[in-house]
C-alpha cells in the first residue's frame, strides 16, 4: 500500500488526532505478522479477539494499532480508537483504492467467481501488469485486505466480492469503486438467507452501485434474472456488455479442459478484455493455457497403491447445485483410457433452505441419465440423490467423509479410472478426501 502517516490515518478514521510520528506501509490483522511500519487492526472474530494481542504487538515494535477501546499498559499515542475496527479496515482500504491510478474490475457471482477472476487476471496480464484478489479473499475482511495490498504499479486490478445476504455487495462495492463491474451468474446459492430467488439477483446487482455513469457493467445474458441485472445496471451506468451462447465474442478459442463452465468463464474474461479496448483475438489465443485451480476442477494423475494410475478431478471447494451438475456433465464428456470408469464422489450441498431435498433429487436425476459408472454419496442428504439412480448404476453411501479415501484407494479405484470429487466444502468436508488422495500418490502430470 501507499505510505500513510498516523495523522492521516486518524483523519480517515475520524478519530482523535494522533501524536504518533509513525509512517505505515502495511496493514495486518495477524499479530504474528508485524514490523516497525505495520498497522495492526484488532478485529473481533468468533474464536478470537484481536484486542487480546495488542499489548504484545506493541511490545514487538508495532508502532500503531486500531482498536475499539483503551488497552491496559499501552500508551494512548499508540492507539487509534474507533467504534468498529472492521469498518475502519474498510475505510483504510477504500482510501488506498482512491490513490490507485489503474483500472479496477470488480466481480461477483454465485459460482465460479474465483476461477473467473483468475482467468481475467491471466488474460489481462498478456497486455500489462495485473493485481488480483488472492485466493477467495472476497468478504468484509478479504476485500479491505485486497485494497490495502493493491500493487500501485499494476495497470489493472481485479477484485472479487462475495455475499450471503442483502446489502453485503453494496458495502463492498462502495469500497472497491470498480470501473468495470462483472456478474458471472445468478444461482440459488445461500437461498436460505433470502425471501426468494429474485432477491439473490438483486443482491448481486448491488455491485453496479459502485459504478460511475461512464463505467461498464458486464452481465451473463444466459443466467437467471439477466433482465433484472440489466435494469439494475442501467440505473448507474450507460455501458452494458453481455456474454453468452448467442453473443459473438469475435474470436475463437479452446479451453484447457471440457465443461460448459469453462467456456462461460472464458466468455466472461474475454468480454472484460473487450470492455477495456484490448485485442480480444490476442487474448483468446491464451485461453487454452489457463487451467483449473486447486479445488475448482484441477486434474491430477495419481498412482494407485497396487499399481496403475487414475485421474482425480479436484472440484471439492464448493457444492452449489448448478456447479455440481455442470461438473457431472463435464465428467461425462471426458474420454477414458485403459478400460477405466467414470466415478462421481459427491457430498451434500449446503445453504439451500427448504429447497434442499428437491435440489439433491435433481442432481440424482441428472446422474441417472448419464453414462457415469459409479456414484458415491457422502452425508445424509445424498440419500435422496442416490435414490434416483437405476439399479444398474453402482452406488455407495457414506454418512460422512471418514473412510472415503481409504475405500477409494484400496477397494474401488482401478487403473484408468477418472474420479470427480465435489461437495459443500465445510459441510461435506470432501476437500479432506482430496488431500488424502493427493498425499497418497505422486502427481504424474
Amino acid at each position: 500500500m501507499e505510505k500513510i502517516s498516523a495523522q492521516k490515518l486518524a483523519e480517515i478514521l475520524g478519530c482523535a488526532a494522533s501524536h504518533n510520528a509513525a509512517v505505515i506501509d502495511r496493514i495486518s490483522t495477524d499479530s504474528r505478522q508485524i514490523s516497525p511500519t505495520t498497522l495492526f487492526i484488532a478485529l473481533k472474530g468468533e474464536r478470537f479477539d484481536g484486542h487480546d494481542f495488542v499489548a504484545d504487538v506493541i511490545k514487538n515494535d508495532c508502532p500503531l494499532a486500531v482498536v475499539e477501546r483503551k488497552i491496559d499498559g499501552v500508551p494512548e499515542e499508540k492507539l487509534l480508537i474507533v467504534a468498529d475496527t472492521l469498518k475502519a479496515y474498510g475505510q483504510i482500504g477504500a482510501y488506498n483504492r482512491s490513490l490507485y491510478k489503474g483500472t479496477v474490475i470488480g466481480l461477483t457471482g454465485s459460482a465460479g467467481k474465483t476461477t473467473t477472476k483468475e482467468e481475467i487476471a491471466f488474460l489481462l496480464s498478456q497486455f500489462a501488469p495485473v493485481y488480483a484478489t488472492k485466493g477467495n479473499h472476497n468478504n468484509f475482511i478479504g476485500v479491505p485486505q485486497s485494497l490495502c495490498e493493491l500493487d500501485m504499479n499494476s495497470r489493472y486490478a481485479v477484485i472479487e466480492m462475495g455475499m450471503s445476504a442483502k446489502g453485503e455487495i453494496a458495502y463492498l462495492t462502495s469500497l472497491v469503486q470498480p470501473d468495470v463491474a462483472v456478474i458471472t451468474n445468478v444461482y440459488p446459492m445461500h437461498i436460505e438467507f433470502f425471501e426468494n430467488f429474485e432477491g439473490i439477483a438483486r443482491a448481486k446487482a448491488e455491485i453496479f452501485q459502485g459504478l460511475t455513469s461512464d463505467g461498464t457493467a458486464i452481465i451473463n445474458a444466459d443466467t437467471n434474472f439477466a433482465d433484472i441485472l440489466e435494469s439494475e445496471a442501467l440505473k448507474y451506468c450507460n455501458n452494458i456488455l453481455k456474454f453468452g451462447k448467442n453473443i459473438d465474442i469475435d474470436a475463437n478459442f479452446e479451453t484447457a479442459q471440457p465443461g460448459e463452465q469453462y467456456v462461460y468463464n472464458a466468455w466472461c474474461a474475454l468480454t472484460v478484455v473487450k470492455a477495456l479496448g484490448l485485442d480480444v483475438a490476442k487474448a483468446a489465443a491464451y485461453v487454452k493455457d489457463f487451467g483449473a485451480l486447486d479445488g475448482r476442477g484441477k486434474q491430477h494423475r495419481l498412482n494407485l497403491p497396487a499399481g496403475g494410475s487414475y485421474t482425480l478431478i479436484d472440484d471439492s471447494y464448493s457444492g452449489q447445485p448448478e456447479a455440481m451438475m455442470l461438473a457431472i456433465k463435464a465428467l461425462e464428456q471426458m474420454p477414458i483410457e485403459n478400460g477405466g470408469r467414470k466415478i462421481a464422489v459427491l457430498g451434500k450441498m449446503a445453504e439451500l433452505g427448504n429447497t434442499s431435498q428437491a435440489r439433491h433429487i435433481e442432481v440424482g436425476r441428472l446422474l441417472a441419465q448419464t453414462g457415469i459408472d459409479i456414484v458415491v454419496g457422502v452425508c445424509e442428504e445424498m440419500k435422496d440423490m442416490l435414490a434416483q439412480l437405476p439399479k444398474s448404476k453402482t452406488q455407495y453411501y457414506f454418512a460422512d467423509k471418514n473412510g472415503v479415501a481409504d475405500f477409494l484407494l484400496n477397494k474401488l479405484l482401478q487403473n484408468g479410472d477418472i474420479v470427480l470429487i465435489k461437495g459443500a466444502r465445510y459441510s461435506s468436508k470432501l476437500y479432506q478426501v482430496t488431500e488424502e488422495l493427493l498425499k497418497s500418490g505422486s502427481d504424474k502430470r
